[in-house]
């Protein structure tokens, strides 16, 4: 998505087929689940991971992430596997996206910008769009000085400060120009937003915010508690990165306002972290969160704890919570210890089924009784 004017040099459109990951550890299965994780991102770009690349080393080289040797051997692994893309599971500085590009003679990419492919697919309307724009323009002023040349050339004439400007300050400028623009509309977003939660507060609905590990089920679960076929559920990472409310009523009768919102994942980008404050606001002031977690997944715990994780760093992880464990009409058996060790951790958990209906009754009475607890300070 190009900026006004033709502002932005990065071009999220074109997509290899065939890549490589690489990564660098001084623990070796940290590293390899953080690489099943870049496999995934990438095949929801349609990217087919032909080999991974692992070099155990305390700190990334500061000229090229992975050491000079790596670097070479990877041009070779390319060539014998056909593949056009690197992808570092890392952020690279343009110094060594630069040289990881010359060594190798691939495309290189590393994490913040695979994610940031993803968002641009997934948005669709025009808040999600300037919110992907603004964290693609963030990420790229950093990579201004290693465009080359023609960055360094001296500019002048209408438009520009002075003889002595380059072509590098005038695009900078640019930049941060439309950074600006994005961001007073986003503002004015969140000014929205701010007033309707006032509202909402007021005519004394609680807000209850549906968090978790993005593609666990928090959509489907929207859909089949409100009955609202019209929300969009897909089987892909951050099919939602706009915020969904429905009013839900338990079996009393009592309702409550339920939302949706962008998912999370290992290491979410700060730069997408700032761009979607708007969004993310949503649940750092709601008054419950039910965070989902997917039973059926390999290591359903490590997606709770990266959810933990990821709610600290936004400031939400004292806000009251409730655990959905979600799709245990497909992993019956490993619900039962998921549900257990979440448990042990002080955690209410209710299994479900957003696709079944299985437990939901259960899930909706006890979230409207914890409200309850919450806004009058005891128990029904």
């Amino acid at each position: 998505m190009a900026a006004e004017g033709g502002v932005s040099t990065i071009d999220l459109g074109l997509v290899p087929s065939v890549a490589l990951v690489a990564s660098i550890d001084d623990s070796y299965d940290e590293t390899g689940g953080a690489l099943d994780e870049l496999a995934l991102l990438l095949a929801n770009l349609e990217v087919r991971v032909a080999g991974r690349i692992f070099q155990k080393r305390s700190s990334p080289d500061p000229a090229m992430f992975l050491g000079k040797g790596k670097s070479l051997e990877i041009k070779d692994l390319a060539l014998h596997l056909g593949a056009g893309l690197l992808v570092v599971d890392g952020e690279l500085t343009p110094t060594q996206r630069s040289n990881l590009k010359k060594i190798s003679g691939l495309e290189v990419w590393d994490r913040t910008f695979t994610i940031m492919k993803i968002f641009e697919r997934r948005a669709n309307t025009s808040e999600a769009k300037l919110q992907v724009e603004l964290a693609k323009l963030r990420y790229e002023i950093p990579s201004l000085k290693g465009l080359g040349h023609q960055m360094s050339r001296l500019g002048g004439g209408i438009g520009t400060r002075g003889p002595g400007e380059t072509e590098f300050e005038r695009h900078r400028r640019k930049l941060e120009r439309r950074i600006k623009y994005i961001e007073r509309n986003l503002d004015g977003v969140r000014r929205r937003r701010a007033q309707h939660r006032y509202r909402r507060s007021r005519d004394g609905n609680g807000v209850v915010s549906l968090v978790g590990y993005t593609n666990s089920g928090k959509s489907t679960l929207l859909r089949t508690l409100s009955r609202d076929m019209g929300i969009v559920t897909e089987d892909r990472l951050f099919s939602t990165l706009d915020t969904v409310t429905r009013r839900i009523e338990d079996r009393s009768g009592r309702g409550f306002l339920l939302s949706d919102t962008v998912g999370f994942i290992r290491r979410l980008p700060p730069s997408l972290v700032a761009a979607f404050r708007a969004t993310l606001e949503e649940v750092v002031n709601a008054d419950l969160l039910l965070l989902v977690v997917d039973a059926s997944v390999s290591e359903p715990m490590t997606s709770f704890e990266i959810v933990l994780d990821t709610l600290k760093s936004i400031g939400a992880d004292e806000i009251p919570r409730l655990v959905a464990l979600n799709k245990v009409d497909i992993a019956p058996e490993e619900s039962i210890f998921v549900s257990a060790g979440i448990s042990s951790l002080g955690e209410d958990v209710v299994p479900v089924s957003a696709l079944t209906g299985q437990g939901l009754s259960e899930l909706v009475d006890l979230t409207s009784q914890k409200l309850f607890e919450i806004k009058h300070g005891g128990p029904t």
